[in-house]
């Protein structure tokens, strides 16, 4: 008997069972709930040439003897004699094909039939898996197959696109999580579809109803310890092993409901694991979240404590875990959970903890939840809330919380309430802050011990770009680090990084985001790292390095729940570098999904509309915070305003009477002032963001009138635009030139080494034969970014088709 493998493509499947039909045969097509068996079957009969003479059983008819035959061949039978049934059965079907689905409904007469009928004639059959066939009937049902061929789960790229016929409206991110959550399950991914794009209609009520169903009527034909562990995985949300499951492995790993990853197991699809915990009634819920939390460590016995609705004993599990595990992230999680249990009374030295916790973490909001309400807690207290409040970006109630501390208190409070009303006073009135700082060195010390003090005194002298405030904030970072202080070490370095990409120093900029990032990370920092990770994507985005792995890191971002900030920062690069890439619909689609954009954000969506030739929408009122977005995004904000009044023949507009701008602002704006210098400001730009480099030069060429003086940065600029995948600026360069009469061969061959990764990747998949879904879908980006890469391709291999852009791909390597 033939077994498919696991590896096996639903399309190979039909092709597989097509073979084995060649003769008479009886072919098994396996497979879970949701896998697609039906789908197989009915393919099978729409390639067969031939009459099809399709049936199966019914739960609520599987008493009635041979009716699974009867529904096929639509005759009465003779059931009671099984010899004169399967001839009844072949003189009707003689050299057609039988398809029987359902078949773990079958009658027992229809069961005993199938090997002798197969004999003579073509047959199918689906069979969901688990199932209470007799030991007996099984057995032969195996014995008689010329093929038992298990459904596998859908690959990615077809789950993807499968959600995406069923609600064509999802955005990348939302199908990816479909996919993942479905595990291959093609019910799965209709449903998961339709619950994303109709948020929880009454529609999408019934198409749960038909999931719960469907998964309801396979576990019912599991073994209760079989169903208990299948429910289990649903509510541990991730594999677990044998010995947590219980018993009951076995017969999931049979029905194809699991799989092992190692030593532990996995469902194979994880919203069918959640569908079995859901069909739990409470008690038994409760009961299975307490087996649980005796089995999992203490981080995870507390909310499944807590699930079951004991909250003393959570919140007891919860605080000791705090105290022995090894991260910040990990103690921040179990201390707000242990504060905000229902039925627990934290005590003021636990909600502290938490608050503390929560904003080495970066998580200020839950910090400031943690401090709010019940008993006065005391001066430190008091602080920890003002910080809280602070990071949040409430100043004002921050500086009214810290400003009652007395003198008197400890020196490590008082110290932590001038850093407060330090940085408030530079936040509402920066004018000031010099002094209110000499006055806190003069008290405190230069620098003073407390390493949250220092980082604030080094962010007034980072504020006025005193000499050495690099230095001063690389310190304060340092030494607050070495104090333990996380919350001050983060704080300081965030504040280094986003003065060095204000100030346009870019590349020391990603340097520090990234060493931030990776720190954070071994700390389980996730909101913090995730900032660092988004503004050093944002600097990579600018400086105009690694693009296509800017837009792949920046979507694995924001598919996450980020805080506010981390999201701006990575939509601006992926958003810029798609605009510039020329895919400006999907950037036009990332920057209207932020709600409130902040001023590097809407720099980025003026700049994608003058790129989309619409400069009309650049030059709208400038944004309430575009002061404080730093002197490079404010410098950007003029420069696209001057290339989009000079697109629509107007005066330029005012500048802001700025004196720190960046030098490579400074100079843009110079030549625009004087019409001349664009190459002076071109150089300015070369080490810092290669798009200005490029947009400088095509100033030049436009603003010379002699061939001879256009031309030569003209054709620099269309150099560096292909370099760069600046499709939207090299489209202007070439234009450009053409008013020079200078065409330029655009297919001209090339030696093939300058083609990114992703380029190649994109043509070894067209070498392969696969369409451009399937390439999007293999390789997670859109069907118009591969068009784009193809194109490129053709371009730099000088081929006239993609079919020979992959043939000479191929003779390169």
């Amino acid at each position: 008997m033939r077994h498919a493998p696991a590896a096996t493509r639903p399309g190979a499947l039909v092709e597989e069972a097509t073979a084995l039909l060649a003769a008479p045969a009886l072919v098994v097509v396996a497979g879970g709930p949701g896998s697609g068996r039906s789908t197989v079957l009915t393919q099978l009969g729409a390639a067969f040439r031939g009459p099809v003479f399709a049936g199966g059983g019914l739960a609520m008819l599987q008493a009635v003897p041979a009716f699974a035959l009867a529904r096929a061949v639509r005759v009465r039978l003779p059931a009671g004699d099984p010899a004169l049934l399967a001839e009844a059965v072949r003189s009707r079907v003689r050299g057609g094909l039988l398809l029987l689905d359902d078949l773990q409904w079958a009658d027992p007469a229809t069961l005993s039939a199938l090997p002798a009928i197969a004999a003579h004639c073509r047959v199918a059959v689906a069979l969901r898996t688990p199932h209470r066939l007799p030991a007996a009937a099984a057995q032969a049902l195996r014995a008689g197959a010329a093929g038992w061929l298990a459904v596998p789960p859908l690959p990615a790229a077809d789950a993807a696109d499968l959600a995406r016929r069923v609600a064509p409206g999802l955005d990348p991110a939302a199908v990816t999580a479909v996919v993942a959550r479905a595990g291959g399950v093609p019910l799965a991914v209709e449903t998961l579809a339709r619950h994303a794009a109709s948020r929880g209609t009454a529609d999408m009520a019934e198409d749960a109803a038909q999931v719960e169903y469907a998964v309801a009527a396979a576990l019912a034909d599991l073994t209760r310890p079989a169903r208990t562990a299948m429910a289990a995985l649903g509510l541990l949300g991730r594999p677990a092993t044998a010995a947590v499951l219980g018993a009951g492995v076995e017969e999931l790993i049979e029905a194809g409901l699991v799989v092992t990853a190692g030593e532990e197991l996995a469902p194979v699809s994880p919203y069918l694991a959640e569908v079995a915990a859901g069909l739990l009634d409470a008690p038994g819920r409760q009961a299975l979240h307490r087996r649980l939390a005796s089995l999992v460590p203490p981080r995870e016995a507390a909310r499944h404590l807590a699930a079951a609705g004991d909250g003393p004993a959570a919140y007891q599990v919860a605080v000791a875990a705090a105290g022995r595990v090894a991260t910040a992230g990990e103690r921040a999680e179990l201390l707000l959970l242990a504060c905000d249990l229902p039925g627990a009374d934290p005590g003021p030295e636990v909600r502290v903890a938490a608050a503390s916790a929560a904003l080495a973490c970066g998580r200020p909001r839950a910090a400031v939840r943690a401090l709010t309400g019940g008993p006065p807690l005391g001066v430190d207290a008091a602080v920890l809330r003002a910080e809280a409040l602070l990071q949040v970006g409430e100043v004002a109630a921050a500086r009214d919380a810290a400003a009652p501390v007395p003198d008197g208190a400890a020196r490590d409070v008082v110290a932590a309430r001038d850093r407060i009303l330090l940085l408030a006073r530079l936040a509402e009135d920066p004018a000031q802050a010099p002094a209110a700082a000499a006055r806190i060195t003069g008290r405190h010390g230069d620098p003073p011990p407390h390493a949250g003090l220092r980082a604030a005194l080094a962010a007034v002298r980072a504020h006025a770009r005193a000499d050495g405030w690099e230095y001063a904030l690389a310190s304060a970072t340092a030494a607050a680090g070495a104090a333990g202080d996380l919350l001050a070490a983060r704080w300081s370095a965030w504040l280094l990084v986003e003065t060095l990409a204000a100030d346009g120093r870019l590349a020391e900029a990603a340097q520090a985001a990234g060493s931030a990032a990776q720190a954070c990370a071994a700390d389980l920092a996730y909101s913090w790292q995730t900032r660092f990770l988004a503004a050093e994507l944002w600097c990579v985005a600018l400086r105009g390095a690694a693009t296509d792995d800017v837009v792949r890191r920046a979507g694995d971002l924001t598919d996450r729940t980020l805080p506010a900030l981390a999201r701006g920062y990575a939509t601006a690069a992926a958003s810029l570098v798609e605009a510039d890439g020329g895919l400006l619909a999907p950037a036009r689609a990332r920057l209207s999904a932020v709600a409130a954009p902040g001023a590097l954000l809407d720099w980025v969506g003026r700049e994608a509309a003058w790129l989309d030739g619409q400069p009309d929408l650049a030059l709208r009122p400038a944004h309430a915070d575009l002061a404080r977005a730093g002197a490079l995004v404010a410098g950007l904000h003029e420069i696209t305003a001057r290339w989009a009044s000079s697109d629509l023949g107007l005066s330029p507009p005012p500048g802001e009477a700025a004196v720190d701008r960046a030098a490579a602002v400074a100079a843009t704006l110079k030549a625009w002032t004087a019409a001349g210098g664009f190459d002076r400001a071109a150089a300015a730009w070369h080490d810092l963001a290669v798009r200005e480099e490029v947009r400088c030069l095509l100033a030049q060429g436009l603003h010379e009138s002699d061939p001879t003086l256009a031309v030569p940065p003209l054709l620099a600029a269309e150099r560096l635009a292909e370099q760069a995948g600046l499709v939207v600026l090299l489209g202007r360069a070439r234009r450009a030139l053409r008013r020079h009469a200078v065409r330029r061969d655009q297919r001209g061959p090339r030696a093939g080494t300058d083609l990114t990764d992703r380029e190649r990747d994109v043509l070894r998949l067209v070498a392969a034969g696969e369409p451009t879904r399937r390439i999007a879908g293999q390789l997670g980006i859109s069907g118009e970014t591969v068009e784009t890469h193809i194109r490129s391709g053709m371009r730099k291999l000088g081929a006239r088709t993609r079919t020979e852009a992959a043939a000479r791909l191929g003779q390169l390597a």
